[in-house]
């Protein structure tokens, strides 16, 4: 395959607490729905935090499966379950040595080992339905390689909050070089006392609804969910026509506050679409963390002088860590499609509408807004240790 030929995008499944399933979270996202964002009140000593948690329960794994039954691979499967047809068109056509699964998590299964401890506080035995495969943070992708039957590459990819977004260039490397005809890709994360603790040790939890690129700014809301891709050499409806990483190391938890990295990660994808990609959308990180809205402001306003609509949809979902870029490159994938969204509307940037004044002003969509021509669209991640990415999508060309 050609380096420089794109990917396709061709079938997505998702989770998350706007919905189930593409048309339930596409109706959710153009109305800028918050209402999957929940108290919850025993989680973090003495106060409560907003999350955003997956409404109804999640199928158990089948028996056979049962050492790596956790809440992240349950959610995994609710994701599979919207393109398990798909999937096996493309076992039939190519076979099952040439199909990859490239995942990106974050927090693994660590939720099935919390339950595991305080059991064995109790009991002082862990339960007998605990194995440590279930929070072995590499196990997602050889465990779905494994239920689908798959013999090509199974990887699992752990960078913090843009693992599943390197899932997805990972995967398109396997395709480039000519090791898979298609790869299941993207991500799950799922919630746990471990990963809300840990962030607010960090000072960056919100008790209400978080509020990206206010000057009140105050914190994330974690979320949970998983999204899942067919990435393919075939051409599809949706082309994968960018991205671009990079890597400041600025600090191991903050930023680099100039937005230098994560300027150069939107260039690169942008860059590698070529000049005739007008992007018409941003789908912006945008934590609601004081330092991430900060430089992610500046960066945009460096790459886009003129404006661009951009939004960002954690306050919609909540902040899905590892598995955040592949279900908001997913947001921009239904954004993208006239099947998906007729009227081309935009999700609404949900916030106080207090602007920070210290920092650049952003052309934010409001409701009822929609592309004005161009709908592709530019996605971006950003995680510890100054990791930076950016995916480019839009209709094929």
């Amino acid at each position: 395959m050609n380096l420089a030929e794109p990917c396709y995008l061709s079938a997505l499944g998702l989770v998350n607490a706007l919905g189930r399933g593409k048309r339930a979270v596409a109706d959710g996202l153009v109305r800028g729905d918050t209402s999957g964002l929940v108290d919850e009140a025993d989680w973090l000593p003495g106060r409560t935090a907003r999350v955003g948690r997956v409404r109804g329960a999640l199928e158990p794994l089948p028996e056979r499966f049962a050492r790596d039954d956790s809440r992240n691979t349950r959610l995994v499967l609710a994701a599979l379950a919207e393109i398990r047809a798909e999937v096996d068109r493309e076992i039939s056509r190519h076979g099952p040595h040439r199909i990859g699964v490239v995942l990106g998590t974050s927090t693994s299964g660590i939720e099935a080992a919390e339950r595991a401890v305080a059991h064995h506080r109790v009991h002082q035995t862990l339960p007998a339905s605990f194995d440590y495969r279930q929070q072995e943070i590499g196990r997602l992708a050889p465990f779905l390689a494994g239920f689908l039957g798959l013999q090509g590459p199974a990887i699992t990819v752990s960078t913090a909050c843009t693992s599943s977004g390197k899932a997805l260039v990972t995967a398109r490397n396997l395709l480039r070089l000519d090791l898979c005809d298609a790869v299941v890709t993207g991500g799950a994360d799922s919630l746990c006392r471990l990963t809300l603790n840990g962030f607010a040790s960090l000072e960056s939890v919100a008790s209400t609804p978080c509020n990206p690129m206010s000057r009140n700014r105050a914190g994330i809301n974690v979320g949970e969910g998983a999204a899942l891709f067919i990435l393919r050499k075939e051409p599809a409806a949706v082309a994968l026509l960018g991205a671009g990483a990079s890597s400041d190391a600025h600090h191991i938890s903050s930023p680099d506050p100039s937005g230098a990295g994560a300027e150069a990660a939107m260039r690169a994808a942008l860059a590698e679409a070529g000049p005739d990609a007008a992007v018409g959308y941003l789908n912006l990180h945008a934590t609601a963390t004081p330092k991430n809205d900060e430089m992610e402001s500046r960066a945009t306003a460096a790459v886009f002088p003129a404006g661009i609509p951009c939004s960002g949809t954690k306050p919609l979902t909540g902040h899905l860590l590892g598995a955040a870029a592949a279900t908001e490159l997913a947001f921009c994938w239904l954004l993208a499609q006239e099947a998906w969204n007729p009227d081309g509307l935009l999700p609404p940037h949900r916030w106080d509408g207090e602007a920070d004044r210290d920092l650049p002003a952003l052309n934010l969509v409001t409701d009822g807004g929609a592309f004005q021509g161009s709908r592709i669209c530019l996605s971006n991640a950003f995680a510890f240790g100054g990791n930076n990415l950016s995916l480019l999508l839009g209709p094929a060309r």
